[in-house]
């Protein structure tokens, strides 16, 4: 029996379209002979809804939809991810796996494990299920799961006390299907895979992993959908970051139930395959990843297709103008960013604006100017000097008496903010924001200013792995100095002030990286950063600017989330609280 996954990229809410990509795969597997064709988790919706599902017209379409799925599948069996009514008290719906045959609805297996941490939120839309039981298809006991129940405690985060693939186990299920919408963070890839091998040594199970790919907002999702034999050994696995799919066959022989790999047609490969639905709404990279055998790809460049990813789908599926634009400063920030933008739409897509103040160096300007001719973008000098004095002459009459400090520096980033956004709307492009998660810990961020923008493209990598990534473009993916090596060797500067740099107010980018990293993405605290080796009036400093910084952060853009605590809905600190200040040791 031959099997497909296939990892599809919705759109959350648009049903229509979402239902009509699923038509066309089972129209093309029906024609190539598949006989079960599987598909990712809540893939008519799009994941995550969210509060959508609080809508119940949003619900009865996608109810309506499920039922037109099922009635154009004849000749062929799905199993498929959607939601489906709960007519008990409760919440309204259940996230399902539905199990379709030939146009009839064999069974529908309810999710059991609703998580309810980080970005998750499943408690607050779904009801969980009450059984599980395998569905028999094709003589075969399958038992299938949703994402989170193959992952029975995986993390530290909740302590399960049903494990539903146990219980499948239990019950004769001959081999395990898990439907999914997992999102890609720093380190998953391998995580995930480790995890699904030892579930099928656990139950002696072979299993077919079905993941969604793309981006919705802030989640970026890397499909890397994988079958995998009883030991736990790689069948086939998807391209990661891209729709695609791949075909395996399903056999009974003495040893039960086994998956094996499909050898390719010669005329036409039909084993492991891009989906390509849409055309093409972006000018393709100029230049491509190795995928084939050899080493196993580096972290960053996971990192850099899930970035590019994250922009191209933010922009196409909201439906905003093919054009961006962004601050050049001559820094690495903004160059990562200029780089990525032009790999994720095409350099006819990007705009480039470099705005020097008198305190600018030659330096920002001429390595802005390089780094657009080297990406092929559209670039534009406006100095901001005069708009600067016409400032200071506005203000002088209240400013007068006062020493120059933080109020006139960020009047240079607030003008700089207002001639990207006046730019954006003059020329319907959307701006691309350009801070790092180390400059939005501490607060090293001007609120109006270079934090304005409509989406944080490197929001979630520390200074750090910004200059890794760059780097890593530079010496992997382009194989030459696209970004200028000045860029990445000059001294980080806000140049808001005569020599001004980062290293005035902040510690080494590795030592406040790693600091940030124990106390925002560990969870570690005052005395156990101290005990890792750091100062402790220097971790007081940056633990006290992390959380008197959370009212800027709640006012950021949305930003692409690839680690695994990300500003933004992952992390939910209040703004109002005097917990920094007890923790630090001020008295009641």
């Amino acid at each position: 029996m031959r099997v497909r996954l296939a990892q599809l990229n919705p759109t959350v809410g648009d049903i229509q379209g979402n239902t009509s990509r699923i038509f066309k795969e089972i129209e093309r597997a029906r024609e190539q002979d598949v006989e079960l064709l599987i598909f990712p988790e809540l893939a008519v919706c799009g994941y995550p809804p969210m509060d959508l599902l609080n809508l119940p017209k949003f619900r009865e379409t996608i109810y309506k939809a499920n039922e037109t799925i099922i009635d154009q599948s004849p000749d062929i069996s799905l199993i498929f991810g959607s939601i489906s009514p709960n007519e008990q008290t409760g919440r309204p719906c259940y996230n399902s796996a539905f199990v379709v045959s030939n146009r009839k609805l064999i069974g529908i297996q309810h999710k059991s494990l609703l998580p309810n941490y980080d970005v998750f939120d499943d408690v607050r839309y779904f009801e969980p299920a009450t059984s599980v039981e395998p569905i028999e298809l094709f003589g075969i006991k399958w038992g299938i799961s949703v994402c989170e129940d193959i992952w029975q405690n995986e993390n530290s985060y909740m302590d399960y006390h049903v494990n539903p693939l146990e219980q499948l186990h239990q019950q004769g299920a001959e081999i395990m299907v898990n439907i999914s919408a997992s999102p890609f963070t720093r380190g998953k890839i391998n995580e995930r895979a480790d995890m699904l091998a030892r579930r099928c040594k656990e139950y002696h199970s072979p299993l077919l992993y079905v993941n969604q790919v793309g981006a919705q907002t802030e989640l970026i999702f890397d499909g890397d959908s994988l079958a995998m034999d009883a030991l736990g050994n790689e069948i086939n696995r998807a391209t990661r970051f891209q729709e695609a799919f791949f075909d395996v066959e399903c056999i009974r022989d003495s040893e039960g139930v086994q998956i094996k790999h499909l050898h390719s047609d010669p005329e036409e490969d039909r084993t492991t395959s891009p989906i390509t639905h849409q055309p093409e709404t972006h000018e393709p990279g100029r230049h491509t990843l190795q995928r084939s055998s050899g080493p196993a790809p580096s972290e960053e460049a996971f990192i850099f297709e899930a970035l590019t990813l994250g922009i191209r789908d933010y922009i196409v599926k909201s439906g905003l103008p093919m054009k961006v634009c962004l601050g050049l400063s001559g820094g690495v920030d903004s160059a990562l960013v200029a780089a990525l933008a032009v790999e994720a739409l095409g350099a006819d897509a990007v705009v480039g604006l470099t705005m020097p103040s008198e305190y600018s160096s030659k330096g920002s300007v001429a390595d802005s100017m390089q780094l657009a001719a080297s990406l092929g973008i559209e670039c534009h000098q406006i100095p901001i000097k005069n708009m600067v004095k016409a400032f200071d002459r506005s203000m002088a009459e209240y400013f007068k008496g006062t020493e120059f400090g933080l109020a006139e520096e960020n009047i240079q980033s607030r003008i700089r903010g207002s001639i990207l956004m006046a730019w954006a709307n003059k020329f319907g492009a959307v701006v691309l924001n350009t801070g790092n998660k180390s400059e939005y810990a501490v607060g090293y961020c001007t609120l109006y200013g270079d934090m304005n923008g409509a989406l944080g493209v490197i929001s979630d990598l520390y200074k750090s792995e910004v200059y890794a990534l760059a780097k890593w473009m530079n010496e992997h993916y382009y194989n030459r100095e696209v970004i200028p090596v000045a860029i990445l060797t000059k001294a980080p500067s806000a140049e808001l002030r005569p020599d001004q740099k980062d290293s005035d107010s902040l510690p080494d980018y590795v030592i406040l990286d790693a600091i940030l990293k124990g106390y925002i993405e560990q969870a570690k605290e005052l005395s156990e950063l101290v005990d890792m080796g750091f100062d402790s009036d220097l971790v007081q400093e940056i633990l006290k600017k992390v959380d008197l910084n959370e009212f800027k952060r709640y006012q950021s853009a949305p930003g692409l989330k690839v680690s695994d605590v990300a500003f933004g809905v992952g992390r939910r600190r209040p703004i109002v609280q005097q917990w920094t200040g007890f923790r630090l040791g001020r008295p009641f």
